[in-house]
């Protein structure tokens, strides 16, 4: 069976009346290990074209990082000041429902956002690196690719 961790989306956001960009959460210092799409893609197929994998269980996790650190990642690849934010879950919730967010919605994405303070999106776990027979996607090559993909279009 293969396991990551639960999906997470980066969310930013104007705040102080749009002067400057933020990577708005409730995470703490809590670390997330995402996974690149096509990490995950590569695991599952070796998952399924070698031997030797049948009642396994994988739990698969990238490079941890947290939200300062992928702000600051955000901010060097793409050259432009984004900022992280923590904001307690109430503030985040109310921000989120200001952006337009359903207000259950809302309360579920800051709940879940949350849970990277819980450790609910950290893994240390090798798993998806001995899969992959290479080193996982890194952050800072999953924004610059995006952001390449991003400029194709």
């Amino acid at each position: 069976m293969l396991r990551r961790q639960r999906r997470g989306r980066v969310r930013t956001g104007a705040v102080g009346g749009g002067k400057y960009h933020a990577l708005l959460g409730s995470a703490q210092d809590g670390r997330v290990a995402a996974v690149a799409r096509r990490d995950l893609a590569a695991a599952a197929a070796a998952v399924l074209t070698r031997d030797g994998h049948l009642g396994a269980t994988y739990e698969l996790g990238g490079t941890p990082f947290t939200l300062t650190e992928l702000a600051a990642t955000f901010s060097e690849v793409l050259g432009t000041h984004i900022a992280h934010r923590d904001v307690p879950v109430a503030d985040y919730t109310a921000t989120l429902t200001g952006a337009g967010l359903p207000p259950e919605m809302a309360a579920a994405v800051a709940d879940a956002d949350a849970g990277l303070a819980r450790g609910e999106l950290f893994t240390d776990s090798d798993d998806l690196v001995r899969l992959l027979g290479r080193p996982a996607t890194t952050p800072r090559e999953a924004i610059r690719n995006a952001a390449t993909a991003g400029e194709s279009r």
